[in-house]
């Protein structure tokens, strides 16, 4: 979910605004500048400033910092935006068929050496005596199993 101010100036201001939040953490390494007794110093973009007065340093109280930065931590189960989308691990495959199937592109197939040999099933070599296994069967991947929330007895 993503509070955005209307109406936007068009997908690539939205494209803009979005990508200082993504593929990130709170704050890199190189922009903190100091960290004493008078707090923890860093650099900061000022994106509204243009020049020379765009890049600044603030100075915050140690604990006042390390509140702004733990409101950027994930909760538990939480996944950051480059887990997801088109190309995201699980569903990549399916994605790209539709994808090329809707702008009508056959998938490219590399050709085959006339000698290479094709397997079908997964061959797997046990580490202890070198021998290939067995496949049995596969088990499909089950959700993980979460334990409830502990509740807070009102006495």
């Amino acid at each position: 979910m993503v509070y955005a101010k209307r109406p936007f100036a068009g997908p690539k201001a939205v494209l803009e605004y979005l990508s200082r939040y993504t593929h990130r953490v709170a704050i890199a390494n190189q922009r903190l500048v100091a960290v004493d007794e008078r707090g923890v110093t860093f650099r900061w973009k000022d994106y509204r400033a243009k020049g020379r007065t765009r890049y600044k340093t603030m100075t915050l109280e140690t604990g006042e910092f390390m509140r702004r930065f733990l409101l950027h931590v994930l909760p538990g189960g939480f996944h950051r935006i480059r887990h997801f989308g088109l190309l995201a691990n699980p569903v990549r495959r399916a994605n790209l068929a539709k994808v090329r199937d809707l702008l009508h592109v056959a998938p490219e197939i590399s050709p085959l050496p006339d000698d290479a040999i094709i397997e079908t099933r997964p061959v797997f070599i046990c580490r202890h005596c070198g021998a290939p296994m067995i496949v049995i069967d596969i088990l499909a991947r089950s959700a993980p199993i979460r334990a409830p929330p502990m509740r807070r007895d009102p006495t």
